[in-house]
């Protein structure tokens, strides 16, 4: 049995897995971060908490948990960590730590010329190292304070280890990452960061104490599953050059298996987990968030009545064309200054266009993203949309309307989760590679095929959202 835990921006997810893919239990922990439109910050010890009642929640569903043969970890990113002491597990998990800069975070926008400086190409402000630039110029007692820095993954892992380790994704990641040289060159104390180790790795084994108290067998193996979107792409069962993955939640990542490195500014190109191939990457920032804003300021009780109230528009929601760039952009502009807006506002405009056009809007993102892979010579033939929106079929059907794609959804939408236990049942060495634990555990529950009827619509809306995107 292999326990997966997953740790999202607004939801700490778990699950139990046989070796064939079952998911055996399922708990998931709402999570809070604290915004101020500059600075987006969460409290590290809420994963613990939630870790804690996740395994209780857990053990409740099979029993108990000392059959887990092994605890395979993800999170999100990219965000920073700054770890001041060391672990225990008495009265509870703990690891003292300030709080963790989140991904959403730009506040370290003045730094990221003199990081690009030193790695010889673009790094946005949202990453490791401008973020930890900040911290040693604009709040040095911390960065004195400051034991290591770590990801959001490794935190976990480290409170249930021990040990500080720093996940390098796959080949390609140079530009986003450190060596001696870079530290050198930016002053920056190497003693702070960890040793590097690979998704796949062991972190270490989980503390005699922790075992003890979330009843685990002694000796379990903690094994890094590294950023979220990496374990997300294999639970989506991308294994081959075509298929994408359309990771869905407060931002959007897609994913696409390529047979070669890209080289475009405007994308991420770096290994994919499945050898020999590559993964091209486009981040939309807020494309569930701008669907959570979106509810707030029309004043609705829940997403359900959110997806019924944009029900009641046409396809195009009258010509209102809305763009998602509530906290900057990253792919494929790569701009923390931009704003979002809707373009095409009239008086036949009422609260159910408003509603769809955001639904359009996540759309037309992702077609922004996908128009620039193909201009790089690659093609997305099919999307595996998973995450948080993932069941949704109105939004999957625009997705597929406006992409021109067909738009598959999984029995499991927490492909992270299911990712992760194909990464941990090959370290078992229950499967012989990524790509054969993958194809085995993926499975299908729908697809979305596009609606030739909604084509020229879209293709001139889209244009629309170029414009207003190039204002």
């Amino acid at each position: 049995m292999l326990l997966t835990i997953d740790i999202g921006t607004s939801s700490f997810k778990s699950a139990l897995w046989d070796f064939d893919g079952n998911r055996l239990s399922f708990a998931a922990i709402p999570l809070s971060i604290n915004s101020d439109g500059t600075k987006h910050e969460a409290e590290c010890a809420q994963w613990l908490r939630a870790f804690e009642s996740c395994c209780q929640k857990l053990a409740s569903g099979v029993g108990n948990l000392a059959a887990v043969e092994a605890v395979v970890i993800s999170g999100n990113g990219p965000s920073l960590v700054p770890v001041l002491g060391e672990p225990s597990a008495g009265e509870g998990l703990s690891l003292p730590a300030e709080n963790a800069r989140l991904w959403l975070d730009r506040r370290a926008v003045k730094y990221q010329e003199e990081v690009k400086e030193a790695m010889g190409g673009f790094v946005d402000a949202s990453f490791f190292l401008p973020k930890i630039l900040y911290i040693e110029n604009d709040e040095s007692e911390l960065y004195r304070r400051t034991k290591y820095f770590l990801g959001c993954p490794e935190y976990l892992c480290c409170a249930l280890t021990g040990e500080a380790r720093t996940v390098f994704p796959s080949d390609g990641f140079d530009r986003w990452f450190w060596n001696d040289a870079v530290l050198e060159k930016l002053g920056l104390d190497a003693e702070k960061f960890p040793p590097f180790i690979r998704p796949g790795d062991s972190y270490g084994t989980i503390l005699a104490q922790a075992a003890q108290r979330f009843g685990f067998s002694h000796n379990v193996p903690v094994i890094t599953g590294g950023p979220d979107f990496f374990a997300s792409i294999l639970g989506a069962g991308v294994t081959r050059p075509g298929q994408a993955c359309d990771r869905t939640g407060s931002s959007e990542g897609i994913n696409l298996c390529t047979k070669s490195r890209v080289s475009d500014q405007r994308l991420m190109s770096y290994g994919h987990p499945v050898k020999p191939y590559w993964n091209l990457s486009g981040v939309i920032n807020t494309t569930g968030k701008a669907i959570e804003w979106c509810i707030d300021l029309l004043g609705i009780d829940n997403f359900d009545d959110f997806i019924a109230l944009a029900g009641q528009s046409k396809s195009g929601s009258g010509g209102l064309v809305f763009l998602p760039y509530l906290a900057g952009e990253r792919a494929p502009v790569w701009d923390p200054s931009l704003r979002g807006l809707w373009r095409g506002i009239g008086l036949s405009c009422g609260r159910a266009e408003f509603a769809n056009s955001v639904l359009e809007g996540t759309a037309f993102a992702i077609r922004d993203v996908i128009g620039v892979m193909e201009e790089s010579g690659e093609r997305a033939e099919q999307l595996r949309v998973t995450g948080g929106l993932a069941g949704c079929p109105r939004l999957n059907q625009i997705k597929a309307d406006i992409t021109g794609r067909e738009i598959l959804e999984p029995v499991y939408k927490e492909a992270e989760l299911i990712g992760l236990a194909s990464i941990g049942a090959c370290f078992l060495g229950k499967y012989s590679s990524y790509a054969e634990a993958s194809s085995a555990m993926f499975h299908a529950e729908r697809h979305y095929n596009p609606n030739p009827k909604n084509t020229a619509l879209y293709d001139e809306l889209f244009i629309e959202y170029r414009k207003s995107r190039d204002l």
